[in-house]
């Protein structure tokens, strides 16, 4: 069978894909009625699999060269639930052909470990033989962790997100900033969705640079080159000179634009480079950052505290205001000026005037709530170091405050969030508003309004927040009010979930049970200074730019949705903050000019300064498929395709998001299987682009994610706040959560090594009872110790000697004088500094109940929601791209 012939490249929309033969079963839970077509199932007899014996063969870099590895397909029914597999030994690496597995028969003879029931495949293959994540990792850190990358206009892939090393701007922009999903982009439109790989990019406007990088220029505005008059586009090195300079061709919109006589300089070369190039960053750097002329009023600090009856008798208002208070006073030791506003509430709004000129405080209350007024605004906003005694006397009263009211009908999420944008409103000030929430959390107008879930017939998603909370959100990413919400009475059962408007206006949503433990006090302490340390950016205005050819068709992420996908407004963004956009040709792209990827960020810092920070990327383009294929990474389709899908849930049924997300990936091995292995290959080898090994086990853990399949145990909050946590993840973070890192700990340490353990592959079989294992995400950290960890090891980390007594679910390891506590925890200080919020440490003894924690982050193997490992989801990917061909 042929491909799906795709439509003309100038069409709006990508074509829906249509598959070319029927259906048989469904991956990852049940399939919907309403589907005509279904994909081919793991549990289909083995004569409706095509006769053939499946082998890997991985093209490098279409080289004309591949490498294989094959394996036994056990036709008989297995008679015991863990198979022993053969092992098979990889040839030499020749160029020109794939070459056929030959058993070793010593392998064969060899006992073989075995396999967990959970790694155990179901079409008896071994999962040691399949392409690992791991090794591709490794691979690449051998070859540039710590070493310089040139980013220049038409480089070559660059390192991974997951490895560190250190990036030169040379006319591009860092891929921590810009990461292409391919580095060299089809020319024509036929091309790239005949691949059916995705063309777009990962912007982090903001990302963190590497200690050992050059600081990112900062120009003054009247003195920048200015950029395209027509489109809007920022001056960068893509802009071609002509007439000696006089005039500049903008990529952006194929216009020719009048250089004015302040800014002119002459041409030199045949290449046509300014001879002020090298002096001015805007015309040889691929970002650089311009400081706007006016200037903004200064962030401000708003603090909301509820001090309803549900709070007073809490218990734990004492120890929040005490933290407040230690914020503050590090803050004013520091330099710099902040502004500072306070506020309670129950079902009323007490606002407070820190005015220096007054004594003492006073309370304003507001007790008219749907139309708030300001009774006063002078006062409600003051310098720290004006307020700060002001503040502590404040906050010492609120834990004696009396019970006024009854809030057993909750109070509304929105009363303290429209209290705070009105403040900010007011005094015309961009800032983070940091709420403090107790009592039962309701929606408002809730009694008054049919609008909630089941109150229309227009079909709806549980992800879906509220048009009340969608307005909300609106008004305060046009003010830059940015919301962090603690919700310190956990409700994890029934009512409204109140993370949308907090994570729609670039602040986070934090839950804990009344602050009554250690544990959960220490990460509010934590979660509280990372708030306020954290540099941000206010009232940010995201503008793309891509070449004439192409135009922005899509952009997936945290933010409200506007009218163009390709202007993005946002309260508040931070190091993290990425955005997927998506491209789509409008015609045919011009390979000596390549394709130009500009984004332009707009937006005030801490002290009001108007900021514009410029991230260009310039891309080859070409007319082969093969190239496209040479220059993607499994990491970047990992992340657009995240943002893409968790996006889409607002609007489709996971059912067909996750049957998507396999006949992308389906559509594309055959379109490279048919199209770029020039080798001769049978029906039974699984051929991989080379940059593309790791794809199939990332897609896999993503569609059998919570959000995209969720278990038995999985709470509808839980997956609306991980959901949110992972949208707004960068290209390292979303790669380590679909793929955590397992790292195996030494049993014992001298006093001089340090610990750098070496990477596992995330599945049962790595983990051995006398072990002990680090399991490294971005919102998890597992701690696994096996049933024979010696003793002395026990004493050593854990301060006893009986495997039954150690502490199990969340905890923190004693502070032990000894080289392998030491070492332990240093490692695990060195993993929390890398990620955005502190995590909390579980720890996960071997048989016990707590273990399916632990399942969901082992990716390789069937996840407890009912995912497929990756052994049988690789062997189904396989078996229909064969069929596809057919």
């Amino acid at each position: 069978m042929t491909l799906y012939s795709p439509h003309s490249p100038g069409q709006a929309i990508s074509a829906p894909f249509q598959a070319p033969y029927t259906y048989q079963d469904s991956l990852n839970g049940p399939q919907s009625p309403h589907q005509p077509f279904r994909h081919p199932s793991f549990g289909q007899s083995v004569n409706q699999i095509p006769q053939c014996t499946p082998q890997l063969a991985f093209d490098r870099a279409n080289e004309e060269s591949a490498v294989s590895a094959g394996y036994i397909h056990n036709h008989a029914v297995p008679t015991s639930p863990i198979q022993q597999q053969p092992q098979w030994t990889l040839p030499p690496y020749n160029k020109g052909a794939i070459s056929e597995f030959v058993p070793d028969a010593a392998a064969q003879e060899r006992s073989i470990a075995p396999q967990s029931p959970n790694s155990e495949s179901r079409y008896g293959l071994d999962p040691e033989l399949l392409p690992s994540a791991v090794k591709v990792m490794a691979e690449d850190r051998a070859e540039w962790e710590g070493k310089v990358f040139v980013s220049e206009p038409f480089s070559r892939l660059p390192p991974l997100a997951t490895t560190s090393c250190i990036i030169e701007d040379r006319g591009n922009a860092s891929p921590c900033v810009i990461r292409s999903t391919s580095y060299c982009v089809p020319c024509e439109g036929q091309i790239a969705l005949l691949s059916r790989l995705p063309l777009g990019a990962l912007v982090t406007p903001l990302a963190k640079q590497n200690a050992k990088e050059k600081p990112l220029p900062l120009c003054k505005e009247p003195e920048c080159v200015v950029g395209c008059c027509l489109c809007g586009a920022s001056m960068c090195p893509a802009m071609g000179w002509q007439d000696c300079g006089q005039r500049f061709y903008c990529p952006f919109c194929g216009k020719l634009n009048e250089v004015s006589w302040q800014h002119y300089q002459p041409t030199k070369g045949v290449e046509g480079f300014r001879i002020d190039k090298d002096k001015r960053p805007e015309l040889h750097m691929g970002s650089y950052e311009i400081l706007k002329s006016q200037k903004g009023e200064p962030a401000a600090l708003l603090l909301a505290i509820d001090v309803s009856a549900s709070a007073l008798r809490g218990g734990h208002l004492e120890f929040v205001t005490q933290q407040i208070h230690t914020l503050l006073t590090s803050l004013n030791r520091q330099d710099g000026d902040v502004r500072v506003g306070l506020m309670t509430y129950d079902s009323r709004i007490h606002l407070y005037d820190l005015s220096p000129a007054l004594s003492r405080p006073h309370m304003l209350v507001i007790t008219e709530t749907e139309d708030l007024q300001l009774p006063v605004r002078e006062g409600l906003l003051v310098s720290l170091k004006d307020c700060i005694d002001s503040v502590d006397s404040v906050l010492q009263l609120i834990p004696q405050f009396s019970l006024e009211c009854d809030d057993s009908s909750g109070v509304p999420m929105e009363l303290p969030v429209k209290a705070g944008l009105a403040v900010l409103q007011a005094l015309s000030s961009p800032g983070k508003l940091l709420i403090f929430h107790t009592a039962p959390l309701i929606e408002m107008g809730h009694t008054h309004s049919s609008s909630g879930f089941f109150g229309s017939n227009k079909p709806k998603s549980i992800f879906q927040p509220s048009e009340p909370a969608i307005s909300l959100a609106k008004e305060c990413v046009s003010q830059g009010c940015g919301v962090h919400l603690f919700v310190l009475s956990q409700q994890d059962v029934g009512g409204a979930w109140p993370g949308h408007i907090p994570y729609l206006t670039g602040g986070a949503l934090y839950t804990y049970s009344h602050l009554q433990g250690e544990l959960d006090r220490e990460r509010f302490s934590a979660n509280l200074k990372k708030i306020v340390e954290t540099d941000t950016g206010y009232k940010a205005e995201l503008r793309i730019f891509v070449s004439k050819d192409l135009r922005v068709s899509g952009c997936y992420g945290l933010f409200v949705p506007g009218p163009s996908p390709s202007q993005v407004t946002m309260a508040t963004l931070d190091w993290q903050t990425t955005l997927a956009v998506e491209l789509a040709h409008t015609r045919a792209l011009d390979k000596t000019r390549g394709v130009a990827i500009q984004v332009v960020l707009s937006y005030s810092t801490q002290t009001g300064d108007r900021r514009t920070r410029v991230h260009t990327l310039t891309l080859r383009c070409s007319h082969h498929l093969q190239e496209a294929f040479r220059h993607c990474q499994a990491q970047t389709l990992l992340a657009f395709y995240c943002k893409k899908m968790y996006c889409a849930v607002l609007e489709r049924p996971l059912q067909e998001l996750r049957e998507e997300l396999q006949t992308e990936v389906t559509e594309a091995l055959a379109c490279y299987r048919k199209h770029c292995c020039s080798a001769s290959v049978s029906a039974g080898q699984l051929v991989l682009p080379q940059y593309l090994r790791a794809l199939p086990v990332y897609i896999n853990s993503l569609r059998k994610s919570e959000v995209l399949l969720p278990g038995l145990r999985s709470s509808v909050h839980q997956r609306l706040q991980q959901r949110c946590q992972v949208l707004g993840m960068d290209t390292f973070s979303t790669a380590t959560h679909f793929y955590p890192l397992l790292l195996p700990l030494p049993l014992s340490v001298d006093g001089s090594s340090l610990l750098n353990p070496e990477m596992l592959r995330c599945c049962a079989a790595s983990l051995e009872p006398r072990g002990l294992y680090l399991v490294h995400a971005p919102l998890t950290l597992l701690l696994w110790v096996g049933t024979q960890v010696p003793a002395c090891t026990l004493v050593e980390l854990f301060n006893t000697n009986c495997f039954s007594s150690l502490p199990s679910g969340e905890t923190k390891l004693p502070a032990l004088e000894n080289p392998l506590s030491i070492s332990i925890r240093s490692l695990i200080t060195a993993l929390n500094l890398q990620m955005h919020c502190p995590r909390k440490l579980w720890v996960v003894k071997q048989g016990d109940t707590c273990e399916e924690t632990l399942q969901r982050h082992l990716v390789e193997d069937k996840s407890p929601n009912g995912g497929a490992s990756y052994a049988d989801f690789l062997y189904h990917l396989h078996v229909n791209s064969v069929r596809v061909l057919q």
